[in-house]
C-alpha cells in the first residue's frame, strides 16, 4: 500500500501544499456549508480528490479544459493542481458553491464562472464532469462547449459501461494509475 504522503507528491508535485490546503477546505467549510456531506471527510482522498485523477491520462498538455457542475470543486480542481499546464474554468450554477469555489480557487490560476454549461458560447479543448448528469444527457448539454478535435470526458463509477452503450462513438477507459483505485471515463470525441 503506497502511502497518501507519496501519492501526494507523485501526484501534484510542486503543487503539494495547494492540494493539502484544498482538502482541509473540503473537509471543513465544505462540510460546513454542505458541499459534501459529514461522513465524506475520512474519505476524501480515495472517493475524491484521487478518484478525479485518471481523467489526467486522456488530456493533452497545454489543453484548455471546462469543468461544468463544478460543485465542491471535483475533478477540476485536483485536474488543475495536477496538471498546471491546463487551462482551468469551473462552471456552476449554484451561488453557494460559486461563493465556495471562488474561496478554493483564490490563490491559483483557475476562473470560476456562475451559470448553467447550456448558457455558456465559449469552448474548449476538453469537458469534464463528475457526478452530473447521465452520459447521454451530459453531452445533451456541454457538447457544444467541446471545440473541434476536443472530447467529453465524463468520470463515471461502476454503471459506465450501461452509460457509454446509448451514445455512439463514445469509449469507457478504465485506468489504473500507480496506488489509486480503478477510474472509470467516458469519452467521446468531437470530430469536424
Amino acid at each position: 500500500m503506497v502511502s497518501r504522503e507519496t501519492l501526494i507528491t507523485r501526484y501534484f508535485p510542486g503543487k503539494e501544499e495547494e492540494i493539502l490546503c484544498y482538502a482541509q477546505f473540503l473537509t471543513t467549510v465544505g462540510i460546513e456549508r454542505g458541499l459534501i456531506g459529514p461522513r465524506e471527510a475520512d474519505r476524501i482522498w480515495e472517493r475524491h480528490i484521487f478518484n478525479c485523477l485518471p481523467v489526467i491520462t486522456l488530456i493533452s498538455e497545454g489543453a484548455s479544459l471546462l469543468d461544468i457542475g463544478s460543485g465542491a470543486g471535483l475533478p477540476g480542481i485536483p485536474i488543475a493542481l495536477a496538471r498546471p499546464d491546463l487551462t482551468v474554468t469551473l462552471i456552476e450554477p449554484l451561488r453557494r458553491r460559486v461563493d465556495f469555489l471562488a474561496e478554493a480557487v483564490a490563490n491559483m490560476d483557475i476562473t470560476v464562472l456562475q451559470g448553467r454549461a447550456q448558457d455558456f458560447k465559449i469552448k474548449a479543448d476538453f469537458v469534464t464532469a463528475r457526478a452530473v448528469a447521465p452520459f447521454k444527457k451530459l453531452k445533451a448539454m456541454s457538447w457544444h462547449l467541446v471545440k473541434i478535435g476536443g472530447s467529453l470526458l465524463a468520470i463515471k463509477g461502476e454503471s459506465a459501461a450501461d452509460e457509454v452503450a446509448g451514445v455512439k462513438g463514445a469509449q469507457l477507459h478504465e485506468i489504473q494509475m500507480e496506488g489509486l483505485p480503478l477510474g472509470r471515463i467516458i469519452s467521446l470525441q468531437k470530430t469536424g
